[in-house]
């Protein structure tokens, strides 16, 4: 039943690591070598790093460096180590781990590093880059299917939805800091640029 429960969100959420990947690569063109921060203990990151990114990878031409973070003690050591190999760009994949301790944020500043994330509160925290679903339109959807378990719907004859609205989030300011360009057609697509 575990693995049932687990199946379903990833399901639902894959195809945005691809995606993420494509708009660092047309934010960073010269980008080729990129960093995957991710902690091995959480399944969604481990099954995006070993199933969907490779296949993007190969179509972007991008060489993936994957680096664990187990603890919280190992983003200084990650980082250190990191530099050694000269990554041009760094994704950081979601796991509890990546949501509790956001250091990678300050550190990928530090090292002056183009970033993606998934989660929004990173760019606004001094990511570059954020894509993913839109948290208000889900929020409100969630707000529909309490409506209608409260009127007697059971919830296991609603069906199972897929985001619809995703956002595109640039901090222009961590651009600057970090002494990248961005496109004007890349900022033209984003539906929010931190200024």
């Amino acid at each position: 039943m575990l693995l049932a429960r687990t199946l379903v969100p990833l399901a639902l959420i894959s195809g945005l690591g691809g995606k993420r990947l494509e708009l660092l690569k047309e934010a960073v063109p010269k980008l080729a070598r990129v960093a995957i921060l991710y902690d091995p203990g959480s399944a969604a990151p481990v099954l995006e790093l070993k199933e969907e990114l490779p296949a993007a990878a190969r179509a972007l031409k991008l060489t993936l460096q994957p680096w664990e973070v187990r603890t919280a003690d190992d983003f200084e050591k990650v980082f250190a180590a990191m530099g050694k190999q000269r990554p041009d760009g760094l994704y950081v994949l979601g796991s509890r781990q990546m949501t509790n301790d956001r250091r990678a944020v300050g550190l990928a500043l530090k090292s002056r590093l183009p970033s993606t994330y998934n989660s929004k509160q990173d760019i606004e925290e001094g990511g570059l880059m954020y894509y993913g679903a839109d948290l208000t339109e889900r929020y409100r959807r969630i707000a529909y299917f309490v409506d209608r378990i409260l009127k007697g719907a059971k919830p296991a004859d609603l069906p199972v939805e897929r985001p619809m609205k995703f956002e595109f989030v640039i901090n222009f300011q961590t651009a600057k800091k970090i002494g990248v360009t961005i496109p004007q057609s890349v900022l033209f697509r984003a539906t929010k640029v931190i200024q």
